[in-house]
């Protein structure tokens, strides 16, 4: 078997509403070899995958799919299968699954679901080769696919503060992006809703705060002043201010680098000059930059405490104990070490809710100072550390004593929290107890921690968990009905997807709203362009969802798009469909019309069920049939028709209708009609000769009526929204230079030239010349019939090509021009490879009072070539 694509759909997709895993694969000669014809392979998959069993599949109830194998299914859906399965074994609940022939022999779309992306890739690797090997009648050795999927797992998960939070704003149905590769940097929420963190660092975190936390020195100043009992100390810059300021203070002391976090480089319960040296120097091997300072400080005696408080209010408490085990009169110390390390809890670094024991030369050290080794075999029941300090990420263990803290406690530790001047802080307190004032007992604050670790309060090792992520959620989203969206607006169709987003955006800016746009040609943020190409897919919803100014997403959404990667997002609030026409049929397995009318209802079936409104053109059969049934949410029908007899339930139901009635734009609800503008009024509709535009015009118009946008607003947009390059570049751009009528489209494909022909016929009175061209990658019987269309429309026309798409140079032009040549019509038709060529020669032919059609990609080139242009008379010509 081959792979021959693999890649994750983000969104919602041609397969499915969710996110998956899309794997095209090539079986091979397996295709002559359904599961029916290997002895035993369902016995032996089950053997390996006992979970497999409870595969529903299409036969629906537990055992369906081996029921499938034992009937005889193909490699490819075994495949699918498995890649649930593994994902299933490394702690990923996955379900969905779906596996689809194509026009190929032998090549089968298999879809899979996800959870995370890189883990469902290698997934799907692994089942490839897993099935190979039964189809093979060899063994599996499972382990091996089960160490890899692990590791990948592993390396892409989140971690557990970051992975906390996350999961606390799907909760909300909150979405989020991680916005830089290889880092907790994430975004929750869209454009203008967004707030941003880092681990546990937001970005209402004072940067001011997060100083004072990262110096200990500084921290212990602005604690002490505010009567806070904090232990006395100095900062030293040589080992001999260390031995000064151990004197000074007295027996026994703390030794930790000014600057640093998780207990990195910290030695507690300090007794001789000796030990104090060890401990200077692991704190300066600590220290960040060469200029800081090691701190020594009285040593509290009590217990290690840490408290998280969280927008001014203690959410959790828990009591902390270093690394340690507890003797069984039977293992050494080393074996009972290795013991507790076998704890699944138990990770590398942060990966995890607990941390391994690394034994190290504090470790040593304290061993030692008890007066054991490694291979000492403890009593059973004694207790011995293995580190001083107590910091989760160096092995040590947490009990939530969260509902036994004092009244008294909890107001001093929230405003240590204000004095910091943190949302988030973390406070290291040692005391003997939570459950009384600190004044009465033997305790004071030793550290205070920007972005503090969550995992002690998440899952402690003794006690309540605490949902701390829903806190940092509640501070950042205070509105529990927020769910930090901003309005979406995605289109998509055939033909006029581009017109009819810039068309909204205008509207919606025009009412006042920052707007977001991404659309074929540009990516823009309230009018002023950041992204110039092709952003008519996900990229363009990524780009405009993360900007911090947007109030509103207006997304042109197409085919490629759908196909390659799904949507950008998950739910849109309005979801217009303009039409359903031939078009780059015969690519990712869409070769008729009902294939990509599912691709283009991925669309309507994303809008949200409550509160989402789709915009479904009623004049088009297939957006009537796939359209309404995939829809979700209100439905806002648009025609032209406005006695359309499939609307008069919609109607007598009070469902709202966009409609032309006496030259005017109308809005039916029920019995009660509602005047928009004149036809005449709107730019794009050339006094109504472009009957697409009008189309577009009243489908712009109720999807600003959906987003609430007031009619007064609605008819300001529509009617100050023009056909020129700077409002719809390359879309119907009208004008006229010395006499000739120069008409610039982006025309490439029969549907949109046979809307184009009307308004052509209507602007031209003399010749029609013509300059065109279309991507190689349509169907050799679409490049003719695209060619015998342009015959119809023009008197000359010049044909270029403007992108191969692995054709050979010059047959997608050939095809064109034998499409217009064979056409019967009296056009004359001639190849100039290049646009630049083509244009000048049908300008230099043009005449006044000819018409000049474009269609093509220089758009502003073009434009500037015609401008100031001298051309001459029919009888200037005759003289000559």
């Amino acid at each position: 078997m081959r792979i021959l694509e693999h890649r994750a759909l983000r969104g919602p997709n041609y397969y499915s509403r969710y996110q998956a895993i899309y794997m095209r694969l090539d079986i091979e000669d397996l295709e002559d070899r359904p599961s029916d014809k290997v002895p035993g392979i369902a016995e032996k998959l089950e053997a390996l995958l006992p979970a497999i069993y409870e595969h529903r599949c299409s036969v629906g109830e537990a055992g369906g799919f081996l029921q499938r194998v034992r009937n005889g299914t193909y490699a490819g859906h075994m495949v699918e299968h498995v890649a649930i399965e593994l994902q299933n074994m490394v702690g990923f609940s996955v379900g969905y699954g779906k596996t689809v022939d194509s026009y190929d022999k032998g090549v089968y779309n298999v879809v899979y679901r996800y959870r995370d992306e890189a883990t469902g890739i290698a997934a799907g690797e692994a089942a490839v080769e897993i099935v190979q090997t039964l189809y093979d009648g060899n063994d599996v050795d499972l382990q091996p696919h089960i160490d890899q999927l692990k590791e990948v797992r592993d390396a892409n998960a989140l971690g557990p503060s970051t992975g906390a939070i996350v999961g606390a704003a799907k909760a909300r149905n909150i979405p989020y992006y991680n916005l830089t590769e290889g880092t907790s940097y994430t975004q929750l929420g869209h454009g203008v809703k967004q707030r941003r963190f880092q681990a546990t660092v937001t970005d209402a975190s004072g940067i001011i705060g997060h100083s004072i936390a990262d110096d200990k020195d500084w921290t212990k100043q602005i604690l002490g002043d505010a009567g806070v009992t904090v232990p006395r100390g100095q900062n030293c810059y040589s080992w001999e201010e260390a031995q000064e300021a151990a004197e000074w203070i007295g027996w026994p002391v703390v030794t930790k680098p000014l600057s640093g976090n998780h207990g990195r480089g910290v030695t507690t319960d300090i007794n001789s000059m000796e030990d104090l040296r060890s401990g200077y120097d692991a704190a300066v091997e600590r220290l960040r930059e060469a200029g800081d300072g090691v701190i020594v400080e009285s040593y509290i005696r009590g217990e290690d405490h840490r408290i998280l408080v969280i927008d001014g209010k203690l959410v959790a408490a828990a009591r902390r104990r270093p690394a340690h085990v507890t003797g069984d009169g039977r293992s050494t110390i080393q074996q009972l070490i290795d013991r507790e390390n076998e704890d699944p809890r138990r990770g590398v670094g942060h990966e995890n809710l607990l941390t391994q024991i690394h034994v190290d030369e504090q470790t040593h050290r304290m061993l030692e100072q008890a007066g054991h080794t490694l291979d000492t075999v403890l009593p059973e029941g004694e207790l011995t550390f293995l580190k001083s300090t107590a910091n989760i990420s160096t092995g040590g263990t947490a009990t939530d004593l969260t509902d036994e803290v004092h009244p008294e406690v909890k107001f001093a530790m929230e405003r240590i929290g204000r004095l910091v001047g943190l949302d988030v802080i973390g406070i290291d307190l040692l005391a003997e107890t939570l459950s009384k004032p600190l004044e009465e007992q033997s305790a004071g604050v030793v550290e205070v921690n920007a972005g503090p670790g969550f995992r002690m309060h998440m899952a402690p090792t003794h006690g309540t968990p605490r949902p701390v992520g829903e806190h940092i959620i509640d501070m950042l989203f205070p509105d529990p009905t927020d769910d930090g969206r901003i309005p979406i607006t995605a289109i998509t169709g055939t033909n006029g997807k581009t017109t009819t987003t810039r068309l909204i955006s205008h509207i919606l800016r025009q009412a006042g709203n920052s707007v977001g746009m991404g659309c074929t040609g540009t990516v823009e943020i309230d009018n002023h362009v950041i992204l110039r190409g092709d952003y008519s897919g996900p990229a363009a919803a990524h780009a405009v969802l993360r900007e911090p100014t947007v109030e509103h997403a207006v997304l042109e959404t197409a085919r490629g798009g759908i196909m390659r990667r799904g949507l950008g997002f998950d739910e849109c609030d309005v979801g217009v469909l303009l039409n359903i026409a031939s078009d780059h049929l015969g690519e990712r397995d869409i070769h008729t019309l009902d294939e990509l009318a599912r691709c283009k209802t991925v669309i309507v079936d994303a809008v949200k069920r409550e509160g989402g409104y789709c915009v479904l053109n009623a004049d088009d059969p297939l957006v009537m049939d796939q359209g309404t049934y995939w829809a979700r949410g209100e439905i806002i029908y648009f025609t032209m028709d406005p006695e359309n007899p499939a609307l008069q339930d919609h109607l007598s139901e009070l469902g709202m209708v966009l409609t032309v009635k006496h030259g005017k734009i109308v809005m039916l609800r029920g019995k009660v009609t509602v005047e928009i503008c004149d036809v005449n009024d709107v730019p794009i509709s050339f006094e109504g000769h472009a009957r697409f535009n009008v189309q577009n015009a009243m489908a712009a118009a109720a999807a600003a009526i959906a987003h609430g946008i007031e009619i007064d607003d609605v008819r300001a947009g529509l009617t100050t929204f023009h056909p020129t390059p700077t409002q719809m570049p390359g879309r119907t751009n009208y004008f006229e230079a010395d006499g000739v009528k120069c008409l610039i489209d982006y025309g490439h494909n029969v549907p949109a030239l046979e809307a184009l022909e009307p308004l052509v016929r209507g602007l031209a009175t003399q010749r029609r010349i013509g300059v065109a061209s279309a991507p190689g990658n349509r169907r050799d019987e679409d490049l003719a019939a695209l060619g015998a269309q342009l015959s119809k429309m023009c008197d000359t026309l010049y044909v270029f090509e403007t992108d191969a798409r692995g054709r050979a140079t010059g047959e997608t032009a050939k095809l064109i021009h034998d499409g217009a040549t064979s056409a019967g019509t009296s056009c004359e038709v001639k190849i100039v490879m290049e646009e630049t060529d083509a244009v000048e020669q049908a300008i230099d032919e043009a005449q006044r009072g000819d018409f000049l059609l474009l269609l093509i990609d220089d758009i502003e080139g073009t434009t500037e070539r015609l401008k100031g242009r001298s051309f001459p008379h029919q009888s200037d010509l005759s003289r000559a």
